[in-house]
């Protein structure tokens, strides 16, 4: 009975106790269990986070898969992402024994305890079912287009472009190049190599979007709008749309965007794309026939895209043509068809398909004589070839560029234009500005040219300073202006077809310009022609034309430029003072042109050219030509008279080049009273470029340096000997003396505004040094290049000569050759106080006792900028850099930015440097016949920096090296080397005769 009534009370108090003290016992139950909880939650998190990362693999597997994440699996992330900050903020708590304090973070704890089993359940069913396969855009859509699989060229740039689409540091890809050459072809085949190999996909998602020549912001914001399955809203705005464009593209990790066919600058914020320096990773390609979108699109690297080469083109037009061209019968024609096509698949294709199936001989031969004759032969043609490239044309801007760009077309096909020709004939057309001085309307010719290059409408011809069409472009221009011109004058073309005739009726009073440049013309219609509006007529070219009939050019009154160089002509027809509009009369190269009595009446010519003809003087009455502007008298070799009065009654003459000429300016007083003499030119106060040989120093007062230092260019021959000198100047002042003894001589007033000397086969050489240090009382800074040649007597100063300052600071060429008595470029510091500090190139050869480039001794240690060095047949020399009396200082470099060396022919020569010592920036070495030579400033450290080596196999295998691994680095860039022709082509070098290369532009 007790024991029953203990049970009862113990039941009743247990009960009553946890009653009155249920919460009580919930806070030390759950004080008790904090930290065992608190343990269990980081384990879980650690899972949770673990599980995390593999859901979000598995998202980014599905984005460039294209599919769409589930909104599921993007909420429990993002509450995933929460948690875990949630929980690293509670274990970031420092907890006292406070228990209300711990008892709150008990339940936080519970609670984050319950969050994540709630997450890690539902993570369960996300795995493998993160995205569904619809509504995403796929990470790259494939673009039909034909394949350039088999085509060197595409292949090529293709490569290049896949290549910059990885490197970081390149956002912006400008891919340009004429019209119909390839460009949306080559980044179709980009787009669709990113898709056929995800392995190379590093984009999240590839965008295509067209611009098209009439750029419309909203039609490009579509395109891209629908590629990101973005919901287009009726009536919504640009601005709108941009913004919600900028915001889709944010979500992106990375993204690639194509803008095929860019005509103009497109901003890319107002179009809705977020700017790629904050977007890592991201990079945008722009297509365009023009270099200069390239520049104001800011692109990082530009990719120009060239034609096709012969047999890519022959593969491309066949497999378009069919199976007709393989026959005997058809190919050969087919491929001069092909060849007319010049590599421009566009124009190939479409050509191409046009002849596809014609089996008739008759079709092949009139299509390839229509595009002889620059006419499309195709309706197809002139559609989907003639008229797109058309569209460059129509965009072009600027004064008269239109006009200029026309006139190239004027010239043969695959013709390289002299830049001067072209500049001369534009000039005399009004197409430059007449108000402009010389050199300011060849620079803004040469602006011109430079804007239609950008254009893809011209390139770099074959030779240095010339230009060309390509052949396409080229047929384009002469259909715009034989049937398409804006101001109703129409082109007659016929310039390299082979024509033996002119018809007269071709000619007519709607022509403006007519070219018969470069055929086999061997008369001239003897008969009135009706080109009353013609102002450029171009016979050049035509070697057996022997007369101009009197006839022939009274027709052509408004004629602006008269080009009959290089024909046959004896004198000028008497009819040619009737074309008073004659500003330009070309007459280079006719060899047997000796009489030109007519030239009086034309008092408005500007320019004149008799360049390479064989007169032998100047006609009196070409004092009347007072507009006279530029006047070429180069290589007239036997020009011996220039009467007194011509050339100062030249008054606007702004060029005069006499290069290579036979005449001689002498000063007044040393000639007879009826020649012209140097003091003429000084009356010249337009004369901006003088190239002329004077037969003795002129007495220059300070008014008269002066107006040399106005020219801009000049080119003066002083003396009677320029032989056997290979060093040409590039410079535009120079003063070159031959043959004159210098001793008496004071040069030091042309040397103040010369940038180049030459000093051949003169006496007295050191005697003008020293006077130079002597008398003068400042540096000429302007000169960069000093040439001294054929000098016999040593150039050791006398004492108490030297300079206490560099008078040459700014050099940066220095050429010997042929001296005879100098042991050491070092000497020169004794009379000019040379420190070399901005020398750039040093040249020697024929010096016979030299033995040392330079003594690296007080006080010239190095030379810190030189660049290139080039010695040769210095017999004694024995190394080029002596540092005997430097044993003990620095192991820095003496050329530290050498980047090419050339030595041939230095029998003793045994060091180029100290032991050890490297130049570190050399990339060209050339060793020729220099047999005792065993070691180059080459390391292991700095080998990577070469380029080519080339020498004989045997003294290559003979060379020491400091490791193993330097030579068998340096093994893929040797090159062996020829000798005997290497030296054949040296004694060439030597004995060419000096021909100046500063020809006016």
């Amino acid at each position: 009975m007790e024991e029953a009534l203990g049970s009862i009370v113990g039941e009743v108090v247990v009960k009553t106790s946890e009653v009155v003290c249920g919460p009580l016992y919930s806070r030390i139950k759950n004080i008790f269990k904090y930290r065992s909880n608190l343990n269990v939650l980081k384990e879980k998190m650690k899972s949770l986070a673990a599980f995390r990362d593999d859901v979000k693999n598995e998202t980014e597997r599905s984005r460039r898969e294209g599919k769409a994440l589930r909104t599921q699996v993007i909420e429990w992330l993002k509450e995933v992402e929460e948690l875990l900050l949630e929980v690293d903020q509670i274990q970031a708590v420092q907890v006292s024994r406070c228990s209300l304090k711990i008892y709150r973070m008990s339940r936080e704890v519970t609670k984050k305890l319950t969050e994540t089993e709630r997450l890690l359940e539902a993570g369960n069913s996300h795995t493998g079912n993160v995205a569904i396969n619809c509504s995403a855009p796929t990470a790259v859509e494939h673009i039909p287009g034909p394949s350039i699989q088999d085509q060197t060229t595409a292949s090529k740039n293709l490569a290049e472009t896949m290549d910059l689409l990885s490197n970081p540091k390149v956002r912006r890809i400008g891919i340009w190049g004429m019209g119909g050459i390839g460009k949306t072809t080559l980044v179709r085949n980009l787009n669709n190599k990113l898709k056929s190999n995800s392995s190379m996909q590093p984009f999240g998602i590839v965008i295509w979007a067209t611009v098209s020549k009439n750029f419309d912001m909203k039609k490009v914001q579509t395109q891209i709008a629908e590629r990101l399955d973005l919901e287009l809203k009726k009536g919504e705005s640009a601005e709108r749309l941009a913004r919600r464009l900028y915001q889709r593209l944010e979500h992106e990790e990375n993204f690639l965007l194509i803008l095929d066919d860019v005509w103009e600058k497109i901003d890319l914020d107002l179009l809705g794309i977020p700017p790629l320096e904050v977007h890592t990773g991201s990079k945008i390609i722009f297509t365009t026939r023009s270099r200069d979108v390239c520049r104001y699109m800011r692109t990082d690297v530009d990719v120009k895209v060239d034609c096709l080469n012969e047999e890519e083109a022959w593969q491309l037009f066949s497999s378009n043509a069919g199976e007709v061209v393989m026959s005997e019968r058809f190919r050969p024609l087919a491929e001069a068809v092909a060849r007319e096509c010049c590599g421009l698949p566009l124009a190939i294709i479409i050509v191409g398909a046009a002849m596809r199936g014609k089996i008739k001989a008759e079709l092949w031969k009139h299509a390839l004589n229509e595009l002889q004759r620059s006419m499309p032969c195709t309706g197809g043609v002139e559609d989907e070839v003639f008229k797109p490239l058309k569209w460059s044309y129509d965009s072009l801007q600027g004064k008269n560029i239109k006009p200029c760009f026309l006139y190239c077309s004027l010239f043969p096909e695959d013709f390289s234009i002299a830049i001067s020709e072209l500049l001369q004939c534009w000039l005399a057309e009004g197409l430059l500005d007449e108000q402009e001085n010389y050199e300011d309307s060849v620079n803004r010719g040469i602006t011109l040219i430079e804007n239609l290059k950008d254009a893809c409408l011209l390139e770099d011809g074959a030779h240095k300073d010339t230009v060309k069409m390509h052949d396409v472009v080229r047929d384009v221009a002469i259909w715009i202006s034989s049937s398409l011109s804006e101001d109703g004058c129409k082109f007659l073309v016929r310039s390299g077809m082979g024509l033996s005739m002119i018809k007269a009726t071709e000619l007519s009073d709607s022509l403006k310009r007519v070219s018969f440049t470069n055929n086999k013309i061997r008369t001239l219609p003897d008969c009135m022609i009706n080109c009353s509006e013609a102002s450029t007529l171009l016979l050049q070219g035509n070697f057996s034309v022997d007369r101009i009939p009197e006839k022939f050019l009274e027709g052509f009154e408004a004629l602006k430029v008269l080009n009959i160089g290089g024909t046959r002509i004896r004198s000028l027809p008497l009819s040619l003072p009737q074309l008073g509009q004659l500003r330009a009369l070309l007459l280079k190269d006719c060899h047997y042109l000796v009489d030109l009595t007519p030239l009086e009446r034309l008092s408005r010519l500007e320019v004149l050219d008799l360049c390479e003809t064989p007169i032998n003087e100047l006609p009196i009455g070409m004092k009347n030509l007072s507009n006279l502007r530029q006047l070429n008298l180069s290589r007239t070799h036997f020009l011996k008279t220039i009467q007194a009065g011509i050339i100062s009654n030249l008054s606007n003459l702004e060029v005069l080049d006499m290069t290579n000429s036979g005449f001689q300016f002498s000063v007044k007083g040393a000639v007879e009273e009826d020649q012209t003499t140097f003091e003429e030119l000084l009356c010249l106060q337009r004369l901006l470029v003088l190239f002329i040989n004077l037969v003795r120093f002129p007495c220059l007062s300070y008014k008269d340096l002066s107006w040399i230092k106005r020219l801009r260019r000049f080119q003066l021959l002083i003396g009677s000997s320029y032989k056997d000198v290979s060093v040409q100047s590039t410079h535009d002042k120079t003063v070159t003396i031959g043959g004159f003894d210098l001793s008496g001589e004071q040069i030091g007033g042309l040397l103040k505004n010369a940038s180049s000397l030459l000093l051949n086969d003169c006496l007295g050489v050191k005697e003008m040094l020293e006077q130079l240090v002597t008398k003068s009382n400042h540096s000429f800074a302007g000169l960069k290049s000093l040439t001294i040649a054929n000098y016999n007597s040593s150039l050791l100063p006398l004492g108490g000569c030297a300079a206490r300052s560099d008078l040459l600071p700014n050099l940066e060429e220095l050429h010997l050759e042929h001296l005879s008595h100098i042991c050491s470029i070092s000497e020169l510091f004794g009379h000019l106080g040379l420190k070399f500090l901005r020398l750039k190139l040093i040249e020697v050869t024929g010096c016979a006792k030299m033995r040392s480039l330079l003594n690296c001794d007080s006080p010239i240690h190095s030379l810190p900028n030189l660049e290139e060095i080039r010695v040769s047949f210095c017999l004694k020399l024995a190394q080029l850099f002596d540092h005997h009396s430097m044993q003990n200082m620095g192991r820095d470099p003496v050329v530290p930015n050498l980047r090419t060396l050339k030595l041939e022919n230095l029998p003793k020569l045994i060091s180029l440097c100290r032991d050890g010592e490297a130049w570190p920036r050399l990339e060209q070495v050339d060793v020729i016949k220099c047999n005792l030579l065993r070691k180059l400033p080459l390391t292991e450290q700095n080998a990577e920096t070469i380029k080519q080596i080339s020498g004989e196999s045997p003294w290559w295998d003979s060379l020491e090296w400091d490791a193993d691994k330097t030579k068998i680095s340096l093994q893929p860039y040797f090159h062996p080397a020829d000798p005997d022709r290497s030296s054949s082509l040296t004694s060439v070098k030597r004995t060419r005769k000096r021909r100046s290369t500063l020809t006016p532009p």
